[in-house]
């Protein structure tokens, strides 16, 4: 489980929530899709979002299976993060959503 909060319901949907639910979770992973990324890179593309709510996600993500953080080989040697195989299958479900979303009347 992500965070110490959970909705005690042994639904899939519920336990879903548990994992990616926080705010800025799935914008996080949704960074990710395409390939790792520096913490730098990933707050870039999430205006809005402070340096500590993204270390608190990505600390929770990894935590949670789902994000792993390693050091790149010379000569870069930076950490970046990237997702595990088992977030990558959230890219199929976060397609619809967001276009299920995007039906709505906007912003």
């Amino acid at each position: 489980m992500a965070t110490n909060r959970t909705y005690e319901d042994s639904c899939g949907v519920a336990h879903g929530l548990d994992l990616v639910g926080e705010r800025w979770a799935m914008l996080v992973v949704r960074e990710l899709m395409l390939g790792a990324k520096r913490f730098g890179d990933i707050k870039d593309g999430l205006p809005g979002i402070s340096a500590n709510v993204l270390s608190h996600r990505l600390d929770e993500l990894e935590r949670a299976g789902l994000v792993t953080r390693r050091k790149l080989p010379k000569p870069a040697a930076v950490w970046v993060y990237d997702l595990t195989d088992w977030a990558r299958e959230l890219e199929a479900i976060m397609q619809l959503f967001g276009r299920w979303a995007a039906r709505s009347a906007p912003p």
